[in-house]
């Protein structure tokens, strides 16, 4: 088996959909699916069953997250490379084929992702060093919405998407795992329930020796975002508050992490402020 796709899904069915027909209309891949409900409940699971009963469904009774609702599948997959897909992605023809190629032909590679576009194939900018104090502190406190250049270094402006280089993280929403990896290091860690699980798997990769690599051979189309939409911004800014501390706690000094935990308070109530203002910004985190 060459790969394992495994989307974990939650309220997105017709998303869900049209990712499950791109993928199934690929070419040249041997591949298995794994979809991972997260207690949904508006009609994935009937859907997955009717229209795709190849794919190998695991219907959760409740909201288990995006680490732990992977790490259910990882355990089951086969496949010599584990790609960790979101619901709302859309391959095209050549996107798992050229990402294989490109993969066997780079060992060093221990987890890659690739080019992601918009559907008006305007560039995703996804690259990120990691997370720094300072950076993660003007994120809590909202002054990238007031100075955006703050991130720059962050966000690696000027990365260039055209060329294949290693790099610290890369979006979760395309994930490329080596199996080898996996062996070395594990499955993700099941303390995040939403955001940062991936920074910490490419943590943990370059720790054991491995590198993380951005691929310009193949692309995808992200629509960024779909499940989280639904979910209010106080919620939403709770879920990342909570592990951005975890990530802190296990991988920075005590004091970095009793910082942040004191700081965000003044940010849930910034963004509250906002919310309610209805200020919008154009600040990319």
């Amino acid at each position: 088996m060459d790969l394992s796709i495994i989307i974990v899904s939650w309220k997105v069915r017709e998303k869900l959909k049209d990712n499950l027909k791109a993928l199934y209309e690929s070419q040249n891949i041997n591949f298995e699916v794994f979809v991972v409900d997260n207690n949904s409940a508006d009609g994935t699971v009937e859907m997955v069953k009717k229209y795709y009963p190849q794919a190998k469904l695991i219907a959760n009774q409740e909201n288990f997250g995006f680490a732990r609702a992977n790490n259910q599948a990882i355990k089951l997959a086969t496949g010599k490379y584990v790609l960790l897909l979101n619901p709302d992605m859309r391959i095209f023809d050549d996107t798992l084929s050229n990402m294989i190629s490109w993969m066997n032909r780079h060992e060093r590679a221990w987890a890659a992702g690739c080019k992601l576009v918009d559907e008006n194939a305007s560039l995703i900018k996804q690259v990120r060093r990691f997370p720094g104090f300072w950076d993660q502190l003007a994120i809590v406190l909202k002054l990238p919405h007031l100075c955006p250049a703050l991130l720059d270094g962050y966000l690696r402006s000027n990365f260039d998407y055209e060329k294949s280089a290693p790099v610290d993280s890369i979006r979760g929403g395309f994930f490329m795992i080596r199996r080898e990896t996996m062996e070395k290091i594990g499955l993700l860690d099941e303390r995040y329930f939403i955001w940062f699980e991936e920074v910490d798997y490419c943590r943990r990769v370059k720790l054991a020796g491995g590198e993380v690599w951005y691929s310009a051979a193949a692309e995808c189309i992200d629509l960024v975002g779909q499940s989280f939409k639904q979910v209010e911004m106080m919620a939403k800014q709770r879920y990342f508050r909570d592990s951005m501390l975890k990530y802190f706690e296990k991988w920075h000094p005590g004091w970095q992490y009793r910082l942040l935990k004191l700081a965000w308070p003044a940010g849930l109530t910034i963004t509250g402020l906002g919310e309610r203002l209805k200020i919008k910004s154009k600040a990319k985190t």
